[in-house]
């Protein structure tokens, strides 16, 4: 995209046409490396979205721009803390769309804290959560699991 306006970002419910593009979304090997993730499987996705989609408790969003879908975003229980969690479209990065995104999202998620973590090489993702109050209160060692590569982790809170 040459020119976003974040006033055109949008959240709207995810719907089952979009899951084919977060797909796509979650094999990009740039946003892998940058986020320390291992790509889900095509089941392991289709999992991982129905069980998502079906749990009330998780606010899941998808992020769209002038109406075409540019990512997701969530609130979601991890390690028994509430946690937010994006994923953006690489045609998508440096606009600002992730930060408006988790700005709309703390509009509609109410609880607090809020916590997040997140690669600490991935300074960008780290800007967004600062810009949006976020406060780093710890960095650790992370060894690999089924989902991460082994990292330095920064953990951050939203009180």
């Amino acid at each position: 995209m040459e020119s976003t306006d974040i006033r055109d970002v949008r959240l709207r419910n995810i719907e089952q046409d979009d899951l084919l593009r977060m797909y796509a979304f979650n094999l990009d090997p740039d946003a892998n490396r940058l986020a320390m993730t291992i790509p889900r499987s095509g089941a392991e996705f289709d999992a991982h979205w129905e069980r998502v989609l079906s749990d009330p408790k998780i606010v899941a969003k998808a992020i769209c721009v002038s109406n075409v879908l540019a990512g997701h975003i969530s609130c979601f229980k991890q390690d028994g803390l509430d946690a937010v969690g994006y994923w953006i479209g690489r045609e998508f990065w440096g606009l600002g769309i992730a930060t408006r995104a988790l700005q709309l999202l703390l509009t509609i998620v109410s609880v607090r804290p809020l916590h997040a973590r997140v690669a600490t090489s991935n300074r960008a993702s780290l800007r967004v959560l600062q810009k949006c109050g976020f406060v780093i209160r710890s960095n650790q060692f992370t060894p690999t699991n089924d989902r991460f590569l082994e990292c330095d982790e920064t953990f951050l809170v939203l009180e």
